[in-house]
């Protein structure tokens, strides 16, 4: 009995579907460190896919507003933390995904971090005159 080519053995086969869902994109993480978190991402209870890009845009978002909105937020909370997310459990999240990571992921995405929260501590100027 004749032997089959793969070729048409291949044809046979329904063809294989792509995702066109994109992964995780965070800038200053190398490739690796992204399907890391895709990974995570992926097989974690607590992560839904695209959990760690929306944390860190969030809180990018949200430490690059104004003093004024950020008063406001502190002394009325967060109005769109319904509908949009809150940044302070993004934060959280993140501190999560932190964890859960290799060492050098964890140092990757730790880097990607510190430059928000270094916007998040600059000291305000004082106004006395002075």
């Amino acid at each position: 009995m004749p032997r089959s080519r793969p070729g048409h053995l291949r044809t046979a086969l329904p063809p294989r579907r792509r995702t066109t869902a994109a992964g995780p994109v965070i800038d200053g993480l190398s490739r690796r460190t992204l399907s890391e978190i895709d990974c995570l991402e992926r097989t974690r209870n607590y992560l839904q896919p695209g959990d760690t890009g929306r944390a860190v845009r969030l809180w990018k978002e949200y430490v690059h507003r104004s003093e004024r909105q950020l008063w406001h937020d502190a002394e009325w909370g967060y109005p769109h933390g319904d509908c949009c997310g809150d940044p302070l459990d993004a934060r959280a999240l993140l501190d999560v995904v932190v964890r859960a990571l290799s060492v050098r992921g964890a140092r990757e995405l730790r880097a990607v971090i510190a430059r928000h929260d270094a916007v998040w501590n600059t000291p305000t100027p004082s106004y006395d005159a002075e």
